[in-house]
């Protein structure tokens, strides 16, 4: 689908409401990611993802929309609630698909709330000195004293884990079976698809990994590349295949006492709105699909949403409106931010 801006500044310029200045970090000025690690798009629109070998020569930012949905254009504008404010609910429980080592059935699941401030880092080591609410990082590649820092500053802190394709860099790389191991995510080396029908393969998996970051004391989960079936993956995906795994993950989250949430998927977020407890979003402003998040608005969940092509001025207006939680960032995902 042609990239198309669609949106015109309202509400925010280069210097306006920021919180906090403008963050620069050096090498990642260009766009190019440093050496620490490499992030490359994940999800319908193209994200950040953590992770693998191979150096920073690689080219970040290749947008992938599987399928190429339209452009959606109108449809009602929710007004965001206050903030910062949030609500608690208890964990789900599903026995189908296992129950967590150590149960977390008691704790109170967080819920984060329309425009709530956000801070998407998963390149370099954390700056944790953001002044936001809610941190996104790599659950493999942070520990249990990074969550614990941001804790003891009050931030919420979600895990990042891709659950969509195999990276062959994980320390659980070999627990993938071959037989769930489908083309190669085209563009980004060690990586490929899985199979998403083999959910009592891949569940156990996932449940290890949920249980990693549920130790390290994360409260929510980012799951990636959850649109395989949009995409060439070897695979006869179709959606309600899913359906099923996304739900899967879901519950698998739940169960672990964390909030979950989607990523991207935004032709299903009428069918899985009520499994997920926010929403994760990349460049709906580009491709004028901002309004599919509003569901999730309208039940006091946040989206938390980012652009990385288009400056504040070209989207940060309608995305007050809708009351999305917005920022420009570079495809490297390091610290650098510029906030609505």
């Amino acid at each position: 689908m042609t990239a198309a801006a669609l949106l015109v500044a309202v509400g925010c310029s280069a210097s306006g409401d920021r919180e906090g200045a403008d963050r620069a970090d050096g090498p990642d000025d260009d766009g190019t990611p440093s050496a620490s690690a490499e992030h490359r798009p994940g999800g319908e629109a193209g994200a950040g993802r953590a992770g693998g070998p191979g150096g920073p020569d690689r080219t970040p930012g290749k947008p992938r929309r599987g399928g190429g949905s339209t452009p959606s254009s109108g449809g009602p504008s929710a007004a965001p609630s206050t903030p910062e404010a949030g609500s608690s609910s208890g964990p789900s429980s599903d026995p189908s698909s296992g129950s967590p080592s150590g149960s977390s059935a008691g704790r109170a699941r967080w819920q984060p709330r329309p425009g709530t401030r956000w801070q998407w880092q998963l390149d370099g080591k954390v700056d944790t000195s953001v002044d936001v609410p809610v941190y996104d990082i790599d659950g493999f590649e942070n520990d249990a004293a990074t969550v614990e820092r941001l804790h003891a500053d009050g931030r919420k802190v979600v895990c990042y884990v891709n659950v969509g394709a195999y990276e062959d860099w994980r320390p659980d790389a070999k627990k993938f079976p071959e037989s769930v191991l489908g083309e190669d995510n085209d563009g980004w080396k060690g990586e490929k698809w899985l199979d998403i029908r083999r959910l009592d393969v891949l569940g156990p998996i996932m449940a290890e990994r949920f249980d990693m970051c549920r130790k390290k004391g994360f409260d929510a989960v980012e799951p990636d590349l959850t649109e395989g079936f949009r995409n060439e993956t070897g695979f006869p995906l179709t959606a309600a295949h899913q359906l099923a795994f996304n739900r899967m993950v879901a519950r698998l989250a739940h169960e672990r006492g964390m909030a979950v949430g989607l990523k991207n998927d935004l032709d299903q977020i009428p069918e899985l709105v009520g499994d997920f407890d926010f929403a994760v979003n990349e460049q709906c402003a580009e491709f004028g699909e901002c309004d599919k998040l509003s569901p999730f608005v309208r039940r006091g969940k946040a989206v938390f949403h980012v652009e990385y092509k288009l400056e504040p001025g070209e989207f940060c207006g309608r995305a007050k409106n809708l009351g999305l939680s917005s920022m420009q960032k570079r495809l490297g995902l390091s610290s650098w931010r510029r906030p609505c």
